[in-house]
């Protein structure tokens, strides 16, 4: 399954790496990444490969508790539910 992980927030050094560090630990791979700083605001999307033993719940825990840390907003969905979001 392939979802799409959000990253928005002020920006600070070590976000991508702690991000990344946390799908390398759960096995999950970044297919494609795009990441731009607007201001002072950093902005990530990442498509990641998700295998059907993940506990996406779980993944999006751990996450949202990241981006609490780091305090930046942190999101997980399915493609197919941003896909869906995001037409016009």
């Amino acid at each position: 399954m392939k979802a799409i992980v959000s990253v928005i927030g002020k920006d600070k050094k070590g976000i991508i790496a702690k991000v990344s560090g946390v799908l390398l630990e759960q096995d999950i791979n970044i297919e494609d990444i795009s990441q731009t700083i607007m201001q002072d605001y950093f902005t990530m999307i990442m498509m990641v490969s998700v295998s059907a033993n993940s506990d996406v719940t779980k993944l999006s825990a751990i996450l949202t508790s990241l981006g609490e840390d780091l305090g930046v907003v942190i999101r997980v969905q399915h493609e197919d539910i941003f896909n869906s979001m995001h037409k016009l």
